[in-house]
């Protein structure tokens, strides 16, 4: 029998870190070789059993998650950690400066700190063990810990600049956005990078809880150039502007290719959905007006759609494998024919940049 993946848990609850040990021997891929009881413990015990991955709780005595694992991630680079954090505001935010830190991703507890319908999410922390037991050796991820452990550094720099002029609603293109696994830290990489006089509407879809992205939103304000907010129903689509997709609901735009709106349906496995999204945008705005991206995320969203804006004359742009945390949905993108710019996550504002200069320039703007 092949070696099965070593997964410590961290977790100051006994219930927390029995359920957690339940759901991961439930996948016989899965050995769960120990348990930590706070941030220090997690520490001696990385370094003695030298497990595969890591899932680590925020919230603990003597050493809390967040300090844990920069100790860990400094003297063992190569072992991903996957926090486990509650869905609280308090929750999301230290999550956020998780990923920022080097976190390779994030489960929400469905219910506090002490979840103990912990099971509900089974699936999606075993999923998630596994594609960051693949990555882990993946020059990609370790290149991006060291990045974003000098970025946080820097982090002061965003908020002392000036906010951007309010802008007109004048829309001359539109960039929709599509992200999921490892997407919180590669938006983090590419949008506080485009100018805040870009031409064009901004549409972020990430898949993430409801309860994460007005938090996850006001993050992306204080590091972007362009404005960018949660989007509302009613919301304008105007050059300059970002919008998150809110958790819970599809992000449309209605009939007259500026006013966005929110929708329950279509009921899709990802809530919102960057193809549903996407397929408005086209449909609204037509793919001459038109920028598709597709970076980190498992599974497919967003694929087929890529395809249809390419087709109608849209530009649309995929992440390459070399940077990209998991590389399902952009290898997707690529493999169907829906990319026409593959490029790594560090040049994707660029080629954005140079996507929206295209569309101005063919419709002589």
């Amino acid at each position: 029998m092949r070696d099965r993946i070593k997964v410590l848990i961290v977790d100051d609850s006994a219930l927390m870190r029995k359920a957690l040990k339940e759901i991961m021997i439930t996948d016989k891929t899965i050995e769960v070789v120990g348990a930590a009881r706070d941030g220090q413990d997690a520490i001696d015990k990385a370094g003695e059993m030298q497990p595969d991955v890591i899932t680590m709780d925020i919230n603990m005595p003597v050493m809390d998650g967040l300090t844990s694992m920069q100790h860990i991630l400094n003297d063992h680079p190569k072992i991903p950690i996957i926090i486990i954090s509650s869905l609280s505001t308090e929750g999301a935010l230290t999550t956020f400066e998780a990923l920022a830190l080097g976190a390779f991703d994030y489960v929400a507890k469905p219910s506090g700190t002490v979840s103990s319908n912990i099971h509900v999410v089974g699936k999606e922390i075993i999923d998630k063990v596994k594609l960051a037991y693949k990555s882990a050796n993946r020059n990609s991820l370790n290149g991006r810990i060291k990045a974003r452990s000098a970025a946080a550094e820097k982090k002061t720099v965003a908020s002392q600049r000036k906010s951007p002029a309010p802008g007109s609603n004048e829309l001359s293109a539109v960039v929709v956005i599509g992200v999921s696994t490892g997407g919180p830290g590669t938006l983090m990489e590419v949008l506080p990078r485009l100018p805040s006089d870009l031409k064009a509407a901004v549409v972020v879809v990430q898949h993430m809880p409801a309860s994460f992205t007005s938090s996850f939103a006001r993050r992306m304000s204080e590091a972007c150039a362009i404005s960018f907010k949660e989007a509302e129903a009613c919301d304008i689509l105007a050059n300059g502007r970002g919008y998150l997709a809110p958790g819970g609901y599809q992000l449309l735009v209605h009939r007259d290719g500026k006013l966005l709106r929110l929708s329950s349906s279509p009921e899709t496995q990802f809530m919102p959905s960057v193809n549903v999204t996407m397929a408005s945008v086209l449909e609204r705005c037509g793919g001459e007006r038109m920028v598709g991206v597709i970076m980190t995320g498992m599974g497919d969203d967003g694929a087929d759609t890529m395809v249809k804006v390419r087709e109608a004359g849209g530009i649309t742009i995929a992440e390459d494998e070399s940077t990209a945390i998991v590389f399902g949905m952009p290898q997707e993108a690529i493999k169907r024919g829906g990319a026409e710019i593959v490029a790594p996550s560090y040049k994707i504002a660029g080629e954005i940049v140079k996507a929206v200069n295209r569309i101005r320039s063919n419709r002589k703007i």
